[in-house]
């Protein structure tokens, strides 16, 4: 069966950009050139992706920011990896049923927020890697933030989409409708109290925003908004330096995160297909629905991840992606028919417009940086600290509540539940690809649940199909999740593959044309020494090279 959803279509920019040296993708060009002018000074991919994460924090609040989290996969130039885990966690207060009387608060008000990890990562990341000064990153944001940006269309959708309460929050409405109506493309923005707390952790360092007047105005606002938040959990609050998980896919070695984010989704599905040989037949329906097969199972592993600090499953998780694995499941794939939910032995306890970004970048020497923050849904918890400009996350909605779907529609699972410190499991799939050992990609996505498929299918476009990273990035794409056990395809997603698709028993829902839920960013190294950047065109980025 499929079903569509009425819309209007919008026109799109954008294009693959190439240079010699070094590329950044982000969702802002302006923030992909700021990366490139920290590459040009000196600055390496670390340095880079700090500060282009700072910058789009401040243009794409809606989405990212130093009042979240996320996570940072990180490659050296001499081929070593490591994985920087900065998502928010819950405060101590927190506990399992806190949300099962009023789901809502889990994802708006004080009591949704979870301690924000953005600084903490990224001090990490710059002790060991950094090149140039802490305070060197913090200036084009800083610089953006005090004389102020120009709207972006994206931005001006986000507000669009949010206006039924952002007027009536004096906080946001000061900033974002400053004629007294919201902001349009191209009308100036200023964030001038952003710009001071901004300032305070550059000069100062990365415990200004943890500890002192900085952390007391986030508390106090979170409280003041019902929240939990304390100052002993902004203090106690520590970036955690986690093994990367990988495998390798016809030949390339694919490199991503571990738990709490979905990196493993992502590597069961890359072992899944690859027996399959996609390349072979092309892109034809039955490679199609052996994509969404893959999907149904990788989610289904999905229920059985979580904080590895507070779940105890090791020898589950590397089980999920081995080889071994893979083959056992791929037997029970058929090639003619689907399944319900139950066939895929999830592990539920009972039967995510969002707010997330990703950037990469890539240096000279081909150290790379794949890199994902976010506030969670739009504007994150909805509210502002009026004294620092800080929009705080509502990522306590990623964790599972017993017996209810979050707001991604991701059923509840045990291994998800709430605890004091705890942090909540994450779409995110920041990854990094080698070819003969030398690096090759380095990509990831927006977009909630979607993020895992959005990056899948731009891997399997270019290792497969054999398209350029621009081309696979636009290239239509479709998500299944299994809850609800419907595939989502784009508005322009062919028509011979949907009739492919429901002719083996899937549900299809067809987006509507201007319903851009998932972006994808990459930056890529090709044999000959050239580099490529792709920004996707469904948040109307681009990329920059040098």
């Amino acid at each position: 069966m499929v079903h569509s959803l009425a819309s209007h279509e919008t026109p799109v920019t954008g294009g693959l950009v190439k240079g010699k040296y070094g590329a950044v993708a982000v969702e802002a060009e302006q923030c992909s050139n700021v990366g490139i002018d920290i590459l040009k000074k000196g600055g390496n991919a670390v340095d880079s992706a700090i500060a282009s994460a700072l910058c789009i924090g401040v243009i794409d609040s809606f989405a990212t920011g130093i009042g979240g989290g996320g996570f940072m996969l990180i490659r050296t130039p001499n081929g070593t990896y490591e994985f920087i885990d900065f998502r928010e966690a819950a405060p101590a207060a927190a506990h399992r049923d806190m949300f099962v009387k009023d789901p809502s608060k889990a994802q708006v008000g004080g009591l949704s927020v979870g301690v924000p990890g953005e600084i903490r990562g990224f001090q990490l990341a710059h002790e060991k890697y950094g090149k140039l000064s802490w305070a060197e990153l913090f200036a084009p944001a800083i610089n953006i933030s005090r004389y102020g940006f120009n709207t972006t269309r994206l931005l001006a959708q986000r507000l669009q989409s949010a206006s039924g309460w952002i007027m009536q929050e004096p906080d946001f409405a000061k900033v974002f409708a400053p004629s007294g109506k919201l902001a349009v493309e191209g009308e100036l923005i200023k964030r001038p109290t952003l710009a001071d707390t901004l300032e305070i952790i550059a000069n100062e360092g990365p415990d200004a925003f943890y500890e002192g007047v900085i952390a007391a105005s986030i508390v106090n606002a979170t409280v003041a908004n019902g929240g939990i938040l304390t100052m002993d959990d902004m203090k106690n609050y520590e970036a955690i330096s986690r093994p990367p998980i990988s495998t390798y896919y016809h030949g390339r070695k694919v490199v991503t995160g571990g738990t709490p984010t979905s990196g493993h989704v992502l590597i069961s599905a890359l072992n899944i297909l690859e027996r399959f040989n996609l390349k072979l037949l092309g892109e034809v329906g039955v490679n199609v629905h052996r994509l969404v097969e893959a999907l149904k199972y990788g989610f289904a592993f999905r229920t059985e991840l979580g904080d590895p600090d507070y779940v105890d499953n090791a020898d589950r998780l590397e089980e999920i992606i081995s080889k071994d694995w893979a083959a056992l499941v791929r037997h029970n794939i058929s090639d003619d028919h689907t399944h319900e939910p139950e066939y895929y032995n999830p592990k539920f306890d009972n039967a995510e417009a969002h707010g997330t970004m990703h950037l990469s970048v890539v240096d000279e020497d081909d150290g790379a940086v794949s890199l994902t923050s976010t506030v969670n849904l739009l504007f994150g918890a909805r509210f502002m600290d009026p004294v620092t400009g800080v929009i705080l996350n509502d990522e306590m909605d990623d964790f599972s509540i017993p017996g209810i779907p979050n707001a991604f529609g991701l059923q509840p699972s045990f291994y998800n539940y709430v605890a004091p410190g705890k942090r909540p499991l994450s779409s995110c799939t920041p990854t990094i690809i080698e070819r003969d050992s030398k690096f090759e990609l380095a990509i990831g996505a927006s977009g909630g649940s979607m993020i895992v498929t959005a990056t899948l299918d731009v891997i399997l476009d270019i290792v497969d199909y054999g398209k350029n990273i621009y081309d696979a990035i636009v290239t239509p794409r479709l998500h299944h999740q299994l809850m609800p056990n419907t595939a989502i395809v784009e508005y322009d997603y062919p028509k011979e593959k949907i009739t492919a698709l429901t002719a083996r028993g899937h549900d299809i829902v067809v987006l509507p044309s201007n319903m851009k839920i998932t972006a994808v960013q990459g930056v890529m190294r090709a044999p000959d020494g050239t580099v490529y950047g792709a920004s996707d065109v469904r948040k109307y980025g681009q990329a920059a090279v040098y």
